[in-house]
């Protein structure tokens, strides 16, 4: 287990796979900027980490340009197909979770590779896909977590799937050559003829008849309507920080509103890892999910009044609310887990915070032919209830748990963070980040230390509060003596996430840390 920071003086590149840092780490110093890089580690990620991420996935991106001294954000989500609607699923209580039918919503990652790369990118889309290609054509060693999840999620794949990711009906030993061929004539295809192959061109075809031939629903036409969107992020002021999250129909405003929650409380006064800590946390989360889930969807369906939920006085009440002795009884239902997130700093300044997932472990399951792509299920999430706020309709984007971070200080980016975990990814960016900020934790030791995550997984009955096992006896019992309902996991347990963190000093130094609970590195140079 790394123990401390990795530091760089010009660079810095952080992900859940060290292949995927190498290949942004190679992009800067053959003469790319942190956004060839920041496209380059996506990329890599698709190939290196299939079941948590890949090109029938989507993608959120924070960015910040030193020249224009901005922070702004990208949304690379996909809409449900025009012809997908509540009648397709008459009779059934649920979107199925896996297979044809839950690949409901285009793919917006390779949309929004290109948008990143045209807007900033030094490169060309070719040269930043090379590192990606290369895994996928020539092999990778297999990851433990990789193995791990095909263990776990195997029987959920299609025949076509299986055949690259269960060769010959089995799973493939971890560190054992992992070639995905079909994959890499996508990535070249896409690398020769640019995004609109994707989504107007031979893997739009591809993919679009797949799906007619299947029962699926997705449409040439949908694809070549897609267009993921430019957006200014949103954000509050924290302690000297102004505070970036991209937009809904991310849920990313649930971290900003917890922060304007725990403004309210000192924590020279709240000593680090104590019960007060995590219960402060927690209760501050569990009224930002309340709202959360009462408002958030597709904003070009339905207003979503952000300058209420992000509002000081607002927060105030909120804070007022919470009992220190109490827990609240809240619930929430769970909204899946899998995800990659990772960030890339270049020597110009530029900074790139970016998440990215197929929602579930190998998503829908389904690889759309012979594209070698992995079809996502983030639609699935849809609900059929006509009256909820996140009910399926055509053309549309789901509520969305993808959230990368960004907390600037005098304008310039000084934390860079985030993590994999449909509900934890504001858990886990609230404790990073008061970590760094309140208790002077370098990045490493911010990823490093215990960590919890409350709410309700697939298929339980409780909301609990899942606490790793580090945390000291006496806390666990507190926090159950409050109400909450305390699991301990493992040490360092998978189901916490996977957080990468990068923090900038006054020195322009660059810190990064990766998480131990993957397979992840930072690297700087």
């Amino acid at each position: 287990m790394t123990t401390g920071p990795v530091i760089g003086t010009k660079t810095m590149v952080v992900s859940p796979h060290y292949l995927a840092s190498a290949a942004g780490a190679r992009i800067l110093q053959n003469g790319g900027n942190a956004f060839d890089a920041a496209v380059a580690v996506s990329a890599t990620l698709a190939v290196v980490y299939p079941h948590m991420t890949g090109l029938g996935g989507d993608a959120f991106w924070l960015t910040y340009s030193a020249g224009e001294g901005r922070v702004r954000a990208y949304n690379g989500s996909g809409r449900s197909g025009y012809g997908v609607r509540r009648d397709c699923y008459a009779g059934e209580d649920a979107i199925p979770r896996r297979g044809v039918r839950s690949a409901i919503t285009v793919p917006g990652m390779a949309d929004s590779w290109s948008a990143v790369q045209r807007e900033y990118g030094r490169l060309t889309l070719g040269e930043v896909l090379e590192p990606a290609i290369g895994y996928a054509a020539g092999g990778f060693p297999l990851s433990p977590d990789q193995y791990g999840n095909s263990v776990l999620a195997g029987a959920a794949l299609s025949p076509a799937a299986s055949a690259i990711y269960l060769p010959g009906g089995v799973v493939p030993a971890a560190g054992s050559r992992f070639v995905q061929k079909q994959l890499a004539v996508s990535l070249r295809v896409l690398a020769e003829g640019g995004r609109d192959t994707f989504y107007k061109g031979k893997i739009a075809d591809d993919i679009s008849q797949y799906m007619r031939a299947s029962g699926g629903y997705l449409t040439r036409e949908d694809f070549a309507d897609h267009e993921g969107n430019w957006d200014e992020p949103i954000s509050t002021d924290y302690h000297g920080h102004t505070v970036y999250q991209v937009p809904p129909n991310s849920q990313g405003f649930t971290a900003l509103m917890a922060l304007n929650i725990l403004e309210h409380y000192n924590f020279g006064d709240i000593p680090h890892g104590s019960y007060e800590y995590y219960h402060l946390l927690v209760e501050a989360l569990k009224l930002s999910f309340r709202d959360r889930d009462r408002v958030l969807t597709d904003p070009a369906f339905s207003r979503i009044p952000l300058e209420q939920l992000l509002d000081k006085q607002y927060a105030e009440q909120l804070a007022v609310s919470i009992s220190l002795a109490k827990a609240a009884a809240r619930g929430i239902e769970p909204v899946g887990r899998d995800t990659a997130f990772a960030a890339v700093v270049d020597d110009e300044g530029n900074a790139v915070s970016f998440i990215q997932s197929l929602y579930f472990e190998f998503g829908s399951g389904v690889v759309a032919g012979n594209t070698g792509i992995l079809l996502q299920n983030r639609g699935s999430f849809f609900s059929l209830d006509p009256g909820h706020i996140n009910t399926l309709e055509p053309h549309k984007r789901t509520f969305h748990t993808l959230m990368p971070a960004m907390a600037c200080r005098d304008g310039k980016p000084a934390y860079l963070y985030g993590t994999q975990g449909g509900e934890g990814q504001p858990q886990t960016q609230s404790l990073l980040l008061t970590r760094m900020l309140h208790y002077g934790m370098d990045p490493q030791t911010a990823v490093n230390a215990p960590r919890f995550v409350w709410g309700r997984t697939w298929g339980e009955p409780t909301q609990e509060l899942k606490v790793e096992g580090r945390v000291a006896p006496g806390v666990l019992s507190q926090l159950s003596e409050a109400g909450h309902l305390v699991r301990t996991v493992g040490d360092y347990d998978g189901i916490v996430g996977h957080a990468h963190a990068i923090a900038i000093d006054g020195n322009g130094y660059r810190s990064g840390g990766t998480d131990p609970r993957c397979d992840g590195a930072a690297i700087g140079w």
